[in-house]
């Protein structure tokens, strides 16, 4: 067993985990985080995405233990005060999803692209989430989500 501390969502977490504990599961399986999708475990989807220490990272290619020490984000930790963050509010305007599997995913990359390249354009912003799939949109209406967000911001 390691132990592991982070900060999660602004809170302080620490617990006992297997070495090879994949954050992914971390964060579903021991803190109740269940906005975290568990998709392809290949990394290809990009439906368990994350921020951590404020970048986009796919949650099952890094081991619980390698976000010890870190601030982890995940889609739960995106409202504040029971506002919805603009990325959140821009799927919901410009109707950005449809079953919602990979939108939680699909969100925290934009929050990492936004925060790169505030107004990106719409071939930014296609590059930007090219690392997550969804099986649903055809993308138009995501793409659409983050440039409403991206404009109210």
């Amino acid at each position: 067993m390691a132990h592991v501390a982070m900060n999660v969502n602004g809170k302080l977490r620490k617990a006992q985990v297997e070495p090879r504990m994949l954050l992914v599961h971390f964060l579903r399986e021991n803190l109740n985080l269940t906005g975290t999708h568990v998709g392809c475990d290949t990394t290809q989807c990009g439906a368990c995405t994350v921020l951590v220490d404020g970048r986009a990272v796919k949650a099952c290619t890094l081991f619980a233990v390698q976000a010890d020490g870190s601030e982890v984000t995940t889609i739960e930790g995106l409202a504040t005060n029971g506002r919805l963050h603009p990325l959140q509010e821009g799927f919901w305007e410009e109707h950005g999803l449809q079953c919602g599997f990979c939108t939680p995913g699909m969100i925290m990359a934009a929050v990492d692209l936004l925060s790169e390249n505030p107004h990106p354009t719409e071939q930014e912003i296609r590059e930007g989430i090219s690392g997550n799939f969804c099986r649903c949109t055809g993308y138009q209406h995501i793409v659409n989500a983050i440039e409403w967000a991206a404009n109210k911001r």
